[in-house]
């Protein structure tokens, strides 16, 4: 097994500022807009957005929550071991407000496929778009593109992308491992 980095914590700093200030663009002082992590991994990456639009860019009050997405997957009942669901906090309505769906990989689209059906639990969005930290762009299964990309990757099927964040793992960095 190789591990090779591929984005160092200052790369990883930069690019999160990039996306906060996207964001910034298109949903100015967040009033109707919510900011949605993706159990497990992708909450990491929303509270990291949320702290940097609140402490660095002065956007008060930020909606902000997490969703899993377990018992939406189509894999759900074909795995051997079964999967742990992960909790659910949504504390505010999504009805008519713009979702952002916050996850760090984005791999064959069946997660972000999940979170398109375990929203609709929590009202109808006006608007949905999707934030990823990688896009392993050539991975897809499913016709989903992000809108809000940290860097795109081109990677083959048998190398897998971490993720480690320093509140989890100890360290910023993005690695891509081959088995």
């Amino acid at each position: 097994m190789s591990k090779k980095t591929l984005i160092n914590s200052k790369e990883i700093d930069i690019i999160l500022h990039r996306l906060a200030c996207q964001l910034i663009e298109n949903h100015h002082n967040f009033e109707n807009t919510v900011l949605i992590g993706i159990q497990p991994r992708g909450t990491f990456l929303a509270e990291r957005l949320v702290t940097i639009l609140e402490n660095d860019y002065n956007i008060p009050k930020i909606k902000h929550g997490q969703l899993d997405i377990t018992f939406y997957r189509d894999d759900f009942r074909r795995r051997d071991a079964p999967l742990g669901a992960n909790k659910t906090h949504i504390d505010f309505i999504v009805e008519e407000k713009n979702v952002v769906f916050i996850d760090d990989v984005l791999f064959s689209g069946r997660s972000i496929r999940a979170a398109l059906t375990a929203i609709q639990s929590f009202g109808r969005p006006a608007d949905i778009e999707l934030l990823v930290l990688i896009d392993r762009r050539f991975s897809r299964h499913l016709p989903i593109q992000p809108d809000y990309t940290g860097r795109q990757v081109d990677v083959i099927n048998q190398e897998r992308v971490t993720v480690n964040w320093k509140d989890r793992d100890g360290e910023d960095t993005v690695y891509i491992i081959n088995n």
